[in-house]
């Protein structure tokens, strides 16, 4: 059973009580050369939670990474999704911090841009350190405030957050993050994408200089560059996975259809093509079509659920927990809120809307056939989308392969063709009977033609290159991809007969008789044209039998083997070769001699900056054009987003694009210490009247308190039952060295009488008893 274990994985409830006889051992055999867990000098309580998680040997951005940070450098690593950066920060941030401290405050913080990313951080945290007893927390928007002041009473050692939400916090508590060690920003390109640069940079300047930080990303545009600069110190910069696009485990199929055609293929795909035990994940172009996919599937009896932007936050983690915990097989998401939803055993994507951006596609996919894990991505394609999928074929670097019209269908190499005519016939039949019964689906459908329209109006436009090559591909003209040729090949072969029959006779030939008038003008019509129809037909037979010539010549043509620089060496004693000259040895064989000019490098100030030429736009092969092309911009997903995307813009003549209005950057903005404009709406009296409500004071420095010798006196570290039946001792005398409100003397004093009372109402009836007996 181990040997079948995916790598970097394990089956859950495979650690017993032999497990910690299994650590030891390995610890001892383990080797700097072992390349496992085991030879990263970790800690027991980390091992352990490790191997009880399920994982064996680190992936390559682990094995890079962690033992950096164990040293305590800054890091920027770049990693493919599905690669296993969470563990790749988490495991140094246990070792750095060991065991739980109550009185420090929070020693570690991890920044994530959506709340799943951040709830499923919290998850491996709760799952890895499990054996450390540090305590985690949790600050997202959308989340109860004062549930949030109470959380940060309690002193986390962790506290996972989003950055609005957690500079809310920050300024309202006027919060001291002195004792934060460890920083974590996951997704960082997505964090300044979104828009969190101000609330980072605010965050950054309440951090101490003497923190760790560690930088996850999956592109480096511009902007994270010079953010490293400023707030990282000498970071060391890991990038892998580069050059491998897409996992080598992950299947492709592009599945081309008519636009009416795609929620036929699409219910084909789910009831025909994909198990039924298989989880999905269903991405979609906008709220409207989620919404609308989702009734779609309800009224087919598929277990779904849904996320977008939009939605109530509460709903979302409702939502990803189904789906998360197997509850339905089926998820329909957007692209805003697909980021960061990480499920282990995703085994399908399907792309109901074929994405515009290649890196956009990368992402997509990326959900599933991870780590080490086998997947396959459906797309579905309409004529609309064809540019995009050649514009894909060209940035994966991959042949584009139809599958043939006619003839065997037996390769599976193809990966461009169409389902089957009868399976996509008997879900259409089945959707209009749908929406001739249900209002509903019919006004949600006009709602989504038209959120497509806007959508379209947005989407970022195919190369023009693409666009040509796509009218002299002929795609349309595929055939049946033979994985889903599962139907009878009697009626497949009628209905691709029936889809190629065209008749001789037009709509006002046939059933008309030869005297009429329509009859005459189509025939006078058709004698017209005769000769170019029969001059193209020929035209494209040429062109057909060209191409297979061509490829019968290169079939043929024998390939000579090349010869080696031994070989010539030894035929020829001398060889004359052009002489390698410099770029700058050419310049300067052109230019007129000149008088030297002296010049100090130290002193000198030179008249124009050193990026000038960056800045205007006018440097070639640099970094920032580099940087745009792996860069990856998520479209919005509701009209509201796609409104703003647009409006607010004007036309720069000077930079020749739109930019956006923005007439008094200041307005409802207030200045804090270190001088970053953040919203006035983060500085209001929440917590004041939350302190007041639940009657807790401000957070006292833990320095300038001084503990009795009575307490001194009952300090154990170790957790055993010792160690708590000390600690309640201690709430106890401090409970009692505490001053009481008003209230609480009046309830004592209280108690004190009615003890009194009944201690002397027992005295007289002793007196009694001993009166009567005398």
């Amino acid at each position: 059973m181990k040997d079948t274990n995916v790598i970097g994985f394990g089956e859950e409830g495979e650690f017993n009580e032999n497990d910690e006889e299994d650590i030891t051992n390995i610890k001892k055999k383990a080797s700097k050369k072992s390349g496992g867990f085991q030879s990263m000098a970790l800690s027991y309580p980390i091992l352990k939670g490790i191997l009880k998680r399920g994982y064996k040997i680190p992936t390559p951005i682990q094995r890079k990474t962690i033992p950096l940070a164990l040293e305590g450098r800054d890091i920027v690593a770049m990693a493919r999704t599905g690669s296993g950066k969470t563990a790749s920060f988490l495991i140094p941030l246990f070792e750095r911090l060991k065991t739980r401290q109550a009185k420090a405050g929070a020693r570690a913080l991890i920044l994530s841009p959506t709340r799943e990313l951040a709830v499923q951080t919290l998850k491996f945290i709760k799952e890895i350190g499990k054996f450390t007893g540090l305590k985690a927390s949790v600050i997202l928007g959308g989340d109860s405030m004062d549930n949030q002041f109470s959380i940060i009473h309690g002193n986390p050692d962790i506290i996972v957050a989003t950055p609005g939400r957690f500079l809310h916090i920050c300024v309202e508590m006027d919060l001291r993050l002195n004792t934060i060690e460890y920083v974590v920003f996951d997704e960082a390109d997505r964090l300044f994408e979104m828009g969190f640069g101000e609330q980072i940079h605010e965050i950054v300047n309440r951090l101490p200089e003497t923190r760790q930080t560690l930088l996850f990303s999956a592109t480096l545009p511009k902007i994270l560059v010079e953010f490293a600069k400023a707030g990282l110190s000498d970071p060391v910069l890991v990038r892998l996975d580069v050059e491998s696009k897409l996992p080598e485990e992950l299947s492709l199929s592009f599945i081309i259809c008519r636009s009416e055609e795609k929620l036929a293929v699409l219910l084909a795909l789910l009831k025909n093509v994909i198990a039924n035990d298989s989880q999905t994940v269903i991405f979609a172009a906008t709220m409207h079509h989620v919404e609308y996919i989702h009734q779609i599937l309800d009224k087919a009896g598929i277990s779904n659920t849904f996320i977008y932007s939009n939605l109530d936050p509460s709903a979302r983690k409702i939502n990803a927990a189904k789906f998360q915990m197997n509850k339905v097989k089926t998820l329909v998401v957007t692209d805003v809120a697909a980021r960061g939803i990480d499920i282990p055993h995703l085994d399908n994507v399907i792309n109901f809307n074929f994405p515009a951006k290649c890196k956009l596609f990368v992402h997509r996919v990326g959900r599933c056939a991870r780590a080490g894990r086998t997947g396959t991505a459906y797309n579905i394609v309409t004529p609309d989308e064809y540019p995009y999928l050649l514009d894909l074929h060209l940035f994966l670097g991959r042949s584009l392969n139809i599958v043939p019209s006619s003839g065997t269908t037996k390769d599976k190499e193809y990966a461009i063709g169409k389902m089957p005519q009868g399976m996509i016939e008997e879900e259409l039949a089945e959707l209009i009977n749908w929406h001739d019964s249900s209002v509903d689906l019919t006004s949600m459908e006009k709602v989504c033609s038209n959120a497509y329209e806007r959508y379209i109006k947005s989407r970022p436009a195919a190369s023009s290159e693409s666009v040509k090559r796509m009218k002299e591909l002929n795609i349309n003209s595929a055939g049946v991809i033979p994985q889903y040729s599962n139907i009878n090949p009697t009626t497949m072969d009628m209905l691709t007969k029936m889809k190629q029959y065209r008749p001789q006779g037009t709509i006002f030939e046939i059933g008309k008789k030869t005297c009429s008038l329509d009859y005459k003008v189509m025939k006078e019509k058709r004698a017209l044209h005769k000769n170019s129809i029969l001059n193209f037909h020929k035209k494209m037979e040429m062109l057909e039998e060209k191409k297979k010539e061509a490829e019968k010549d290169l079939s043929q043509k024998t390939i000579l083997p090349e010869s080696s620089e031994n070989e010539i060496s030894e035929a020829f004693n001398k060889v004359v070769v052009p002489k390698k000259r410099n770029i700058d040895d050419l310049y300067k064989s052109t230019k007129k001699k000149k008088r030297l000019a002296t010049k100090d490098e130290e002193f000198y100030i030179p008249y124009s900056a050193p990026d000038k030429h960056t800045e205007d736009g006018l440097a070639v092969n640099n970094f920032m054009t580099e940087a745009e092309k792996v860069q990856m911009d998520l479209t919005a997903d509701n009209e509201e987003s796609l409104r703003l995307q647009t409006q607010l813009k004007k036309w720069d003549r000077k930079k020749k694009k739109m930019i956006t209005v923005n007439n008094n950057p200041k307005a409802g903005k207030i200045r804090t210490e270190s001088g970053v404009w953040i919203p006035a709406t983060y500085k209001t009296n929440r917590y004041t009247q939350w302190k007041e409500k639940s009657k807790v004071d401000a957070v006292a420095d833990d320095d300038s308190e001084e503990e009795s010798p009575q307490l001194q006196k009952l300090q154990t570290n170790v957790n055993t039952h010792w160690a708590r039946h000390n600690q309640k001792i201690k709430e106890k005398v401090k409970a009692k060295s505490e001053l009481k409100r008003p209230e609480q003397i009046l309830k004592a004093r209280k108690l004190l009488e009615r003890k009194r009372q009944r201690n002397g109402r027992k005295n007289r009836k002793g007196q009694k008893k001993g009166g009567k007996s005398r």
